[in-house]
Protein backbone atom coordinates (compact mmCIF):
# COMPACT_ATOMS: atom_id res chain seq x y z
CA UNK A 1 0.00 0.00 0.00
CA UNK A 2 1.36 3.40 -0.95
CA UNK A 3 0.03 6.95 -0.16
CA UNK A 4 -0.45 7.94 -4.14
CA UNK A 5 -2.16 4.48 -4.36
CA UNK A 6 -5.19 5.69 -1.83
CA UNK A 7 -8.31 6.33 -3.32
CA UNK A 8 -10.75 9.44 -1.65
CA UNK A 9 -13.92 7.55 -2.13
CA UNK A 10 -14.78 7.58 1.55
CA UNK A 11 -14.84 11.15 2.38
CA UNK A 12 -18.07 12.46 1.71
CA UNK A 13 -19.34 15.87 0.67
CA UNK A 14 -20.74 18.65 3.07
CA UNK A 15 -24.28 19.47 1.83
CA UNK A 16 -24.01 23.47 0.70
CA UNK A 17 -27.05 25.39 1.96
CA UNK A 18 -28.67 28.12 0.38
CA UNK A 19 -27.42 27.43 -3.18
CA UNK A 20 -30.54 26.97 -5.51
CA UNK A 21 -33.57 25.06 -5.56
CA UNK A 22 -32.01 21.98 -7.58
CA UNK A 23 -29.48 21.71 -4.69
CA UNK A 24 -32.49 20.22 -1.66
CA UNK A 25 -31.33 22.65 0.64
CA UNK A 26 -32.09 26.14 -1.39
CA UNK A 27 -34.13 28.88 -0.39
CA UNK A 28 -34.85 28.53 3.14
CA UNK A 29 -32.26 25.83 3.52
CA UNK A 30 -34.04 23.36 5.61
CA UNK A 31 -34.70 26.10 8.39
CA UNK A 32 -38.84 26.42 7.76
CA UNK A 33 -40.34 29.93 7.19
CA UNK A 34 -39.86 32.62 9.67
CA UNK A 35 -39.75 32.53 12.96
CA UNK A 36 -37.15 32.33 15.48
CA UNK A 37 -35.87 29.55 14.54
CA UNK A 38 -34.88 30.37 10.86
CA UNK A 39 -32.81 33.09 12.35
CA UNK A 40 -29.46 33.03 12.61
CA UNK A 41 -27.69 32.59 16.44
CA UNK A 42 -30.68 31.28 17.78
CA UNK A 43 -30.31 28.07 20.46
CA UNK A 44 -33.49 27.78 22.94
CA UNK A 45 -31.74 25.70 25.59
CA UNK A 46 -34.08 23.98 27.68
CA UNK A 47 -37.21 24.70 25.79
CA UNK A 48 -39.49 22.01 25.29
CA UNK A 49 -42.26 23.33 22.98
CA UNK A 50 -44.25 24.74 26.20
CA UNK A 51 -44.02 21.40 28.10
CA UNK A 52 -43.03 21.69 31.80
CA UNK A 53 -38.92 22.00 30.76
CA UNK A 54 -37.25 19.03 32.95
CA UNK A 55 -34.62 21.10 35.13
CA UNK A 56 -38.18 22.27 36.40
CA UNK A 57 -40.30 19.10 36.82
CA UNK A 58 -37.65 17.77 39.16
CA UNK A 59 -37.07 18.41 42.80
CA UNK A 60 -34.99 20.77 44.34
CA UNK A 61 -32.26 18.51 46.53
CA UNK A 62 -29.83 18.99 49.12
CA UNK A 63 -28.22 21.96 50.57
CA UNK A 64 -24.27 22.56 51.33
CA UNK A 65 -23.74 25.09 53.82
CA UNK A 66 -20.59 27.30 54.00
CA UNK A 67 -19.77 27.10 57.64
CA UNK A 68 -19.90 23.41 57.80
CA UNK A 69 -16.71 22.53 55.98
CA UNK A 70 -15.19 19.89 56.72
CA UNK A 71 -12.36 21.13 59.10
CA UNK A 72 -12.17 17.38 61.21
CA UNK A 73 -9.54 14.97 61.04
CA UNK A 74 -10.93 11.31 60.81
CA UNK A 75 -8.77 8.66 61.78
CA UNK A 76 -9.06 5.23 63.19
CA UNK A 77 -7.75 3.02 65.92
CA UNK A 78 -6.40 0.51 62.93
CA UNK A 79 -4.38 3.19 61.52
CA UNK A 80 -2.73 4.73 64.70
CA UNK A 81 -1.47 1.30 65.47
CA UNK A 82 0.01 1.76 61.91
CA UNK A 83 1.42 4.82 62.46
CA UNK A 84 3.27 3.01 66.03
CA UNK A 85 4.78 0.17 64.49
CA UNK A 86 6.42 1.72 61.40
CA UNK A 87 7.15 4.76 62.74
CA UNK A 88 7.93 5.07 66.60
CA UNK A 89 10.52 7.42 66.86
CA UNK A 90 9.00 10.47 65.14
CA UNK A 91 5.98 10.07 67.17
CA UNK A 92 6.65 10.66 71.07
CA UNK A 93 5.00 9.20 73.73
CA UNK A 94 2.06 11.35 73.14
CA UNK A 95 0.06 11.18 69.97
CA UNK A 96 -2.16 14.46 69.10
CA UNK A 97 -2.92 16.91 66.04
CA UNK A 98 0.29 18.68 65.44
CA UNK A 99 2.64 15.84 65.80
CA UNK A 100 0.49 13.61 63.09
CA UNK A 101 0.81 16.41 60.72
CA UNK A 102 4.60 16.96 61.92
CA UNK A 103 5.26 13.04 60.75
CA UNK A 104 2.68 13.44 57.90
CA UNK A 105 0.47 11.43 58.41
CA UNK A 106 -2.70 13.88 58.38
CA UNK A 107 -2.33 16.84 56.10
CA UNK A 108 -2.08 20.29 57.37
CA UNK A 109 -5.48 21.96 56.46
CA UNK A 110 -7.39 20.13 59.19
CA UNK A 111 -7.95 21.58 62.55
CA UNK A 112 -9.63 19.29 64.51
CA UNK A 113 -8.90 15.45 65.26
CA UNK A 114 -11.77 12.74 65.73
CA UNK A 115 -11.10 9.42 66.95
CA UNK A 116 -13.28 5.90 65.78
CA UNK A 117 -13.01 2.36 66.98
CA UNK A 118 -12.35 0.30 64.39
CA UNK A 119 -9.35 -1.66 64.55
CA UNK A 120 -7.61 -3.25 67.74
CA UNK A 121 -4.31 -2.43 69.87
CA UNK A 122 -1.61 -4.14 71.10
CA UNK A 123 0.41 -1.11 72.34
CA UNK A 124 -0.58 1.50 75.08
CA UNK A 125 -0.34 5.19 74.03
CA UNK A 126 -1.51 9.11 75.39
CA UNK A 127 -3.56 10.65 72.69
CA UNK A 128 -5.31 13.74 72.76
CA UNK A 129 -8.29 14.41 70.61
CA UNK A 130 -11.05 17.24 70.08
CA UNK A 131 -13.49 14.26 69.91
CA UNK A 132 -13.63 10.22 70.28
CA UNK A 133 -15.94 7.36 70.27
CA UNK A 134 -17.16 5.20 73.09
CA UNK A 135 -15.19 2.06 71.84
CA UNK A 136 -12.29 3.87 71.03
CA UNK A 137 -12.01 5.12 74.67
CA UNK A 138 -12.80 1.63 75.85
CA UNK A 139 -10.11 0.04 73.89
CA UNK A 140 -7.28 2.41 74.51
CA UNK A 141 -8.20 2.25 78.50
CA UNK A 142 -8.03 -0.96 77.76
CA UNK A 143 -5.09 -1.84 76.86
CA UNK A 144 -3.53 1.09 79.28
CA UNK A 145 -3.78 4.04 77.55
CA UNK A 146 -5.13 7.79 78.23
CA UNK A 147 -7.57 10.21 76.08
CA UNK A 148 -7.36 13.56 76.09
CA UNK A 149 -10.04 15.66 75.07
CA UNK A 150 -9.00 18.51 74.20
CA UNK A 151 -11.46 21.85 72.99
Amino acid sequence: MKLNKLSSKSIKTKKRLGRGIGSGKGKTSGRGHKGQKSRSGVAIKSFEGGQMPLYRRLPKRGFKSLSAKSDIAIINLSRIQEIIKKDKSSISSKINLSNLQKSKFINKKYNKLKLLGSGELNEKFNIEVNSVSKSAKEKIEKVGGTVTLVK
